[in-house]
């Protein structure tokens, strides 16, 4: 038990194995795609971005409530890795402007998807945390335009303070 335990820490330690969340300690300019996905795991989606960009997803839905787009320039290098689930990109997302594609590359793919047939809307649902839990919903209609974009905060936290 304890060669298993030694074997653990010095994967931990020699940089093997590390599942950096955060990408904490992955350097823009330097690290390449291969060693970010290699500390950060394999993604839950890739997107295309602007100028050649290649956007990699990693969400830490549901208990993270955080969703990092790790961005790739087209010379395989990391740019930066920014947490997505913030009012600040929510509010880039315009109702009756912005579609389901837009949702996906400004916020991630979500935690969960449920068809309300009375409003004709898909809601996508986030659990985040701008500054306390919060809940983001995003509602596309079945032409996929964003009809509305807002965040609330979730009441399983409230009731637990």
């Amino acid at each position: 038990m304890r060669r298993i335990l030694a074997m653990g820490v010095a994967a931990l330690i020699s940089g093997w194995a590390v599942d950096r969340f955060d990408g904490d300690g992955l350097v823009p300019g330097q690290t390449t795609r291969a060693e970010g996905e290699k500390a950060m795991g394999v993604p839950a989606d890739t997107r295309a971005g602007p100028a050649g960009e290649t956007v990699l997803w990693y969400p830490r839905l549901p208990y993270g409530r955080v969703s990092y787009a790790a961005r790739i320039d087209k010379n395989d290098k990391l740019i930066a890795i920014e947490q997505r689930l913030t009012k600040e990109y929510l509010n880039k997302l315009k109702p009756g402007v912005s579609r389901e594609s837009d949702v996906r590359d400004v916020l991630g793919p979500p935690q969960k998807i449920d068809w309300f047939e009375r409003g004709q809307v898909n809601a996508w649902t986030y659990n985040a945390k701008d500054i306390e839990p919060q809940i983001m919903v995003v509602e596309i209609s079945k032409d996929g335009v964003v009809r509305k974009a807002y965040m609330f905060d979730d009441p399983q936290e409230v009731t637990r303070r």
